[in-house]
């Protein structure tokens, strides 16, 4: 008997289905079509052969083939194949799935074709007597499409949270796990967080691994930030994105690194608390030793290091590094180049102690006032703010006269008037193609 073999997707409506007829039916010939619509699956049910699953480069098809809920051998529907389908779409990893069987005097063999959906690292929150590589390691062994990294949405999740409850529970604690995609605090990147929800484990001490963490009066001042709080390593780490690694750029740690922090128990039943090891690598200190700028001609060299707060051969204040790239970037705002990309690459000499860096400019075009445009006010009231208004049409856009009349240029306008405005929406649009830019100013 000729084989038939026919195309569908899963029902999340990735494409729509097409049928692969043999030549002989592409010439018209109806009595075999009639004869193929006769085929075990088409009339009902057939056995089921085979499950094959192609396309995905992360996992292999006897990996994948069981989260069909298909087993060879038993009789099965066309239904049941679009359901198997459809749990594959359901998953999360597959960006796509589509299915197409054959049917022959013996039964029925069917191939899934998937492709892969983009995946982000897994961050474990707060697990407290767990490493990371036990959590891994249970995952993997529980979860059989788990290859270290997690879809961004789907039920795969669902079945990791669960496999990560059975394992606190091998310990005795029993909260429920969540899962959240987010941006961790320090690396920026996307993750999937698993997170034990209810935990009331409250840190009892932060250690610094580091001696300039353990003496600083600011760190040790905001520490109470954290301590008698419940553990999580996304709040530690947010800590020491925000008020630890700060002070290390400030002496000269510009490569300074912080491992992922720990916890061992203290106590036990109600009293239990963690202590929270936190590890820090703070490399060597550098001293600075000036920029290299390439890129820039609206402002000279000399005019940009001008705006350098350092000298050479001082500390290589990280704070006051971004500092200097912001006045920069003012600088250039107030020349009309609000556009302005820049690019500071760290040059370390290691021997010496020392970096320079090379900063690479694109200036962009240069803006013009365009028109000011002003709603929501009396008569009056766009009088004054029209006359208190800076820059004149076609000259020089200066963002920072802008910046300055929202920040007191609109109050000393209304100076005699009963001001009563409650919200003052602001916007200026560039336009490339002429160079200008408006400003539209709602008064509401």
């Amino acid at each position: 008997m000729p084989v038939m073999e026919v195309r569908f997707p899963a029902r999340r409506g990735f494409a729509l289905h097409t049928v692969a007829l043999t030549a002989a039916l592409l010439l018209g010939l109806l009595l075999p079509f009639q004869a193929l619509a006769q085929a075990p699956i088409e009339a009902g049910s057939g056995k089921l052969e085979s499950v094959k699953v192609t396309g995905s480069a992360r996992f292999r098809s006897d990996q994948i083939a069981p989260e069909t809920s298909l087993n060879p051998g038993t009789v099965i529907a066309k239904d049941d194949l679009q359901r198997g389908a459809d749990r594959l779409a359901q998953l999360g990893p597959f960006a796509t799935v589509q299915y197409r069987f054959s049917t022959t005097d013996t039964g029925v063999g069917v191939e899934y074709q998937v492709t892969d959906a983009p995946a982000v690292p897994v961050w474990f929150d707060n697990f407290p007597g767990f490493t990371d590589a036990e959590l891994t390691a249970s995952l993997k062994a529980s979860v059989a499409l788990f290859d270290g990294t997690a879809p961004e949405r789907g039920t795969l999740l669902n079945e990791m949270a669960d496999a990560l409850q059975t394992l606190l529970a091998t310990r005795g604690m029993h909260p429920s796990v969540a899962h959240s995609l987010l941006t961790a605090p320090t690396s920026g990147q996307r993750v999937q967080q698993f997170r034990a929800e209810g935990s009331v484990l409250n840190i009892a001490s932060v250690e610094f691994t580091d001696s300039l963490a353990q003496t600083d009066r600011g760190i040790q001042t905001r520490i109470a930030d954290i301590v008698g709080h419940p553990f999580s390593r996304a709040a530690l780490e947010l800590f020491e994105s925000e008020q630890v690694r700060p002070v290390y750029l400030s002496h000269g740690f510009l490569r300074v690194q912080f491992g992922s922090p720990t916890a061992r128990f203290l106590g036990s039943g109600n009293d239990a608390r963690v202590a929270v090891a936190a590890p820090i690598e703070p490399g060597p200190a550098f001293a600075w030793n000036g920029t290299a700028w390439s890129g820039n001609s609206a402002l000279p060299p000399a005019q940009l290091d001008r705006l350098a707060t350092l000298k050479t051969g001082d500390p290589a204040d990280g704070m006051k590094i971004e500092a200097i790239w912001q006045s920069v970037r003012d600088a250039y705002a107030a020349h009309g180049y609000l556009e302005m990309n820049l690019n500071a690459v760290p040059q370390f000499d290691e021997f010496a102690k020392r970096v320079s860096y090379s900063v690479a400019i694109t200036e962009g075009p240069q803006y013009r006032m365009g028109k000011l445009v002003l709603t929501g006010l009396s008569i009056e009231g766009e009088r004054r703010i029209r006359a208190a208004w800076k820059i004149p049409p076609s000259e020089v856009f200066d963002r920072s006269v802008y910046d300055e009349f929202f920040a007191s240029g609109i109050k000393q306008a209304f100076t005699g008037l009963p001001f009563h405005y409650e919200k003052i929406g602001r916007l200026f649009q560039e336009d490339p193609k002429t160079g200008t830019v408006d400003v539209l100013i709602d008064f509401q």
